[in-house]
């Protein structure tokens, strides 16, 4: 997986039809999403209980592109490598989630993942300062972590800093959350690359109409780089 900063529409499951996984995947992926988001919740960390490691391992096979994993549990450690024997090409764990995130990086890519940290709204970019050198994606969350469909809190000022932070570093900036072709333009123009979209990509399509995915996921891309 090489690095580039071009924009990367990141469909997330979540707003999927969940009795339709595999199709839905293939049907995002051919109407042109470069990555697939899925979103791990435990009922713990967050609000919501979603995947776990079966679940993945079964989306897998119809993933072309890049799955892209995303865990609000906590603990994470004992859990990265069901997620690596499951398929995920990167796995982002949230800063808030343990005590040694810098350890939790050094295991997700030793077990042969790409390596991401999450920042919940309230947290400060610098958190993550130090482990930038070890990060292959920061994901900024746009609303509180748990469910789809929230209104969009505005980061931009966070994805600015990190922006700065990273400097050359090949290192992603991921925005999570009330991500449309109204707020796509604002983080992208503060430096973010990859936009997770969930009812944004979704809405009014289906595995019969899938049309409507490719024009949802144009309109977000085109906004995105409009402000570039």
């Amino acid at each position: 997986m090489s690095f580039d900063r071009t924009i990367k529409i990141a469909p997330s499951i979540l707003s999927a039809d969940f009795a339709n996984f595999g199709q839905e995947i293939q049907a995002i992926e051919a109407q042109g999403a470069d990555w697939v988001h899925v979103d791990v919740m435990d009922g713990h960390f967050v609000p919501n209980l979603t995947f776990g490691p079966p679940a993945v391992k079964a989306f897998r096979p119809h993933v072309k592109t890049v799955m892209d994993v995303h865990l609000m549990i906590t603990p994470v450690d004992p859990y990265i490598q069901a997620y690596a024997d499951a398929g995920a090409d990167i796995l982002t764990a949230h800063v808030e989630a343990g005590p040694h995130t810098h350890r939790t990086l050094q295991a997700i890519r030793a077990a042969g993942m790409k390596a991401g940290v999450a920042l919940n709204p309230g947290t400060p970019a610098e958190t993550v300062e130090h482990l930038l050198d070890l990060a292959d994606l920061v994901c900024v969350m746009t609303v509180n972590p748990g469910f789809g469909g929230q209104k969009f809190i505005d980061m931009t000022d966070k994805v600015r800093k990190l922006r700065q932070m990273i400097g050359d570093r090949p290192v992603h900036i991921e925005i999570d959350g009330g991500v449309d072709s109204k707020t796509a333009s604002l983080v992208t123009a503060a430096g973010a690359n990859v936009l997770v979209a969930g009812s944004a990509v979704f809405k009014g399509g289906s595995v019969q109409n899938p049309e409507v995915y490719g024009e949802n996921i144009k309109a977000v891309r085109a906004a995105a780089n409009s402000a570039i």
